[in-house]
């Protein structure tokens, strides 16, 4: 069986959503994201997992192996990832380049057809009669 994810919906007090939204926006993160990484650890550390400010930590607590629970990441992973992070920064300014000649494009266009300058083949071949499944058409 393959992986589903799972919608979860909670009450919360008004507070507490803006607490976490701060939460959130410290760590540069989505709400759903804190919610996420929360119930992942939670599930990891089989319901060992608590909450708590950073002031009521004490240094027992510090020197406790298992809390706060680290990872060691590869420096080849965190060299890939700011990679990508630089690839997709790369690929966004370019898409932002496009999108700007796309729009001058069709400003060319919008004032040429304005100024009289656009001939649509369509409409000529209606001025001048030809058969659309039947055209005829000579060079020279």
């Amino acid at each position: 069986m393959g992986n589903k994810d799972t919608t979860l919906t909670f009450r919360v007090t008004e507070n507490t959503a803006e607490q976490l939204r701060h939460i959130a926006n410290e760590r540069d993160l989505p709400l759903s994201a804190v919610f996420r990484d929360y119930a992942n650890l939670l599930v990891t550390h089989d319901g060992r997992v608590s909450v708590v400010p950073d002031h009521a930590i004490d240094e027992s607590t510090m020197n406790d192996a298992e809390f706060p629970p680290t990872v060691e990441v590869s420096t080849s992973f965190v060299r890939e990832h700011e990679r990508i992070e630089l690839e997709n920064d790369h690929l966004r300014a370019q898409l932002e380049e496009y999108k700007a000649y796309v729009t001058q494009l069709l400003e060319e266009i919008e004032s040429a057809e304005e100024e009289g300058e656009v001939i649509n083949l369509e409409e000529l071949d209606r001025e001048l009669d030809i058969d659309p499944d039947n055209p005829s058409y000579q060079l020279g």
